[in-house]
């Protein structure tokens, strides 16, 4: 089999293209044809990794997120059978429950072998059926941004109808998260700098879109948006440098969902958690039975992920390249 691997983090011209044998399914397992791959912010710090500490293992496969058609399966697997459409979870093991040390060692794309090649194999309760109405393209978009949204607003906020979410910039986990409000009927009010994806994330539902460069205070433009209560939920991508902003804009007894590092470090005062009585928690993606119940919304809604553009496996590099230059809009995929 064909696959790419990054033979020590030194960017994206270290992305290689090798030929490895095809690997055989064991109990329990599942061998799958990837046919589409998609990036994730993640992906990049990977194959950019700045220290020894952040470095992946040598050789590993990238990307955390595929779907496929399933070809052969091991010894005793009953969830899966041969020529079914399928997609990765991002954590190999963490079927159902809380999140433990011990499946996060699973993860694709990072202390696994992920999902850049053509043949993949997974655990069993690794994987997923896609719903019946999405290409392989739009499958492989979501077992990170996708799962990562539904755990911020249906696990850990407990979203419901007529509450209001704000979604940060126009990321993939932001653009589901926003999918998934509208879904549940509630408000959605969104932060970007870029006119143009301002202007597509009210197509798609949003409110209003705040412009946090020309309008840097964009909590308390928040709060003016909300009759000075604050959003309901949180979806916090940013990390350091937006936190203080998340914490003021929220209403006092509201969540915040902390999932991105996308800005410098600086201090955060952990008052305003006290004084406004704040719900804060990080997630890690999500579970196998999140991705399970997230897929049954998508199709009974027949929800579609954004995608911004698919490129051929022989151009993987170009795809990075797109990612990096942060010219998207929703997601970047790669045809197998």
């Amino acid at each position: 089999m064909k696959c790419y691997v990054i033979p020590s983090p030194t960017g994206i011209d270290s992305l290689t293209l090798v030929e490895r044998p095809d690997p055989t399914p064991g109990p329990r397992q599942i061998l799958v044809r990837v046919r589409a791959s998609s990036l994730n912010y993640r992906d990049l710090l990977t194959i950019e990794a700045k220290s020894a500490r952040t470095a992946p293992k040598p050789d590993l496969i990238p990307l955390s997120d595929g779907a496929g058609e399933v070809v052969s399966v091991g010894r005793g697997v009953t969830r899966f059978k041969t020529g079914d459409r399928v997609a990765g979870c991002f954590m190999q093991r963490w079927f159902g429950g809380p999140i433990r040390e011990s499946v996060m060692g699973s993860a694709m794309g990072g202390a696994i072998d992920g999902m850049l090649t053509e043949l993949a194999v997974l655990e069993e309760e690794g994987a997923v059926l896609l719903p019946a109405h999405l290409s392989f393209e739009e499958g492989a978009a979501l077992p990170c941004a996708a799962v990562t949204a539904w755990n911020a607003l249906v696990v850990i906020g407990e979203l419901k109808a007529g509450e209001t979410v704000l979604v940060q910039g126009s990321g993939g986990v932001s653009i589901f998260a926003l999918q998934f409000a509208k879904m549940f009927g509630a408000r959605v009010i969104a932060t970007s700098s870029s006119a143009a994806k301002a202007a597509r994330l009210k197509q798609m539902g949003a409110e209003a879109v705040i412009d946090y460069k020309a309008t840097p205070d964009w909590d308390v433009e928040a709060m003016k948006l909300t009759g000075n209560r604050g959003v309901d939920i949180t979806v916090e991508v940013g990390g350091a440098g937006t936190l203080p902003r998340s914490f003021l804009a929220t209403r006092v007894g509201g969540r915040i969902a902390v999932i991105g590092l996308l800005t410098a470090a600086v201090t955060v005062d952990p008052m305003p958690i006290l004084r406004r009585n704040l719900r804060v928690q990080g997630l890690y993606v999500g579970s196998t039975e999140m991705f399970e119940a997230m897929n049954r919304a998508i199709e009974a809604s027949g929800l579609k992920p954004v995608i911004d553009k698919v490129f051929p496996f022989a151009e993987a590099k170009d795809a990075y390249r797109h990612l990096k230059s942060q010219q998207h809009f929703g997601k970047i995929v790669i045809a197998h």
